[in-house]
């Protein structure tokens, strides 16, 4: 299958026609499916173009079609710490399969990985999240776009910590305002679906092996900002769905009428087969015009 053009101005995408749908009945159909794709790790090694392409046949193979992907992050192997080579050679491949084999529109945000943060070149213009950006022609790590009567906001949820060291979750105070004016500006009547690469709420992190009466949750594993999202979130009831990947694991947690849902990854265990109980694997969304969206969890 060829791969559409690049999209150099997300206004061309999203200025598709919605489909507009009569009052709520048994038979109302969807206004938009999507396919989440989190955490495919790209690389070069342990089979992982050819099984990569087999997602991408098996999303396109979807009946009703996706008609939208969304790219949750981490999408390649490594770029941390890594040598300027290896990550050309890690994006070259990325461009390469989706030239190749998938016909369908990607949007994309960013995860820790796909983040060049080697202490030796940061005077280099590389350095950071811009070449990455560059690689996905994004403007800015965060945006927004509507389709299908839908608000679609994506956030950058990967920061340095204080020591500016190693990542934590979080926004930052410039992000969280452009969130709350998103969110103000946006109409009460129009559902809002929100995707980060790091959680914003999870209960995987719970999950440990010989753990006794002592859980520990670190910054880079969650949102630090949790609280002060999901306060946001609660004044504007139009927030309804909240996509996430990094763990590599799939957990469903519904809390003041908001779902956060972390799907596993394409990857799996970086192409190493399951992590723990979940297979590599990648999430199925239908949104209806009223807010409500059914999903699924698909191993292909």
């Amino acid at each position: 299958m060829r791969r559409r053009a690049a999209l150099k101005n997300l206004g061309g995408l999203l200025a598709a026609p919605a489909v507009h749908v009569g009052a709520a009945a048994p038979a109302e159909q969807p206004v938009l499916r999507i396919a989440h794709l989190t955490d495919i790790h790209l690389k070069n090694d342990l089979g992982a173009p050819a099984k990569f392409t087999r997602c991408l046949h098996h999303v396109q193979q979807q009946t009703p079609k996706v008609q939208l992907i969304m790219n949750g992050g981490d999408v390649v192997f490594d770029m941390n710490k890594e040598k300027l080579s290896s990550i050309d050679d890690q994006w070259k491949l990325m461009k390469s399969v989706l030239k190749a084999e998938c016909s369908l529109p990607m949007v994309y945000c960013l995860g820790n990985h796909d983040i060049w943060w080697h202490e030796n070149t940061k005077g280099q213009a590389t350095y950071g999240k811009q070449y990455a950006m560059q690689q996905l022609e994004l403007a800015k790590p965060y945006y927004s776009f509507s389709r299908g009567g839908w608000k679609f906001i994506v956030l950058d949820s990967v920061h340095l910590d204080v020591d500016a060291t190693w990542y934590i979750g979080k926004l930052g105070d410039e992000q969280f305002a452009w969130l709350e004016n998103e969110l103000r500006t946006t109409p009460a009547t129009t559902p809002v679906l929100v995707m980060s690469h790091i959680p914003i709420l999870t209960a995987v992190l719970m999950i440990q092996d010989d753990v006794v009466n002592r859980w520990e949750m670190l910054g880079g594993d969650m949102h630090t900002d949790t609280a002060k999202i999901i306060n946001l979130f609660y004044k504007h009831p139009n927030v309804k769905l909240c996509l996430s990947g990094h763990l590599h694991l799939r957990d469903k947690v519904v809390y003041n009428n908001v779902t956060y849902l972390c799907n596993g990854a394409v990857s799996g265990a970086w192409w190493k087969g399951n992590l723990r109980e979940t297979a590599p694997g990648y999430g199925v969304l239908d949104l209806y015009a009223d807010g409500r969206f059914t999903e699924s969890y698909v191993n292909y």
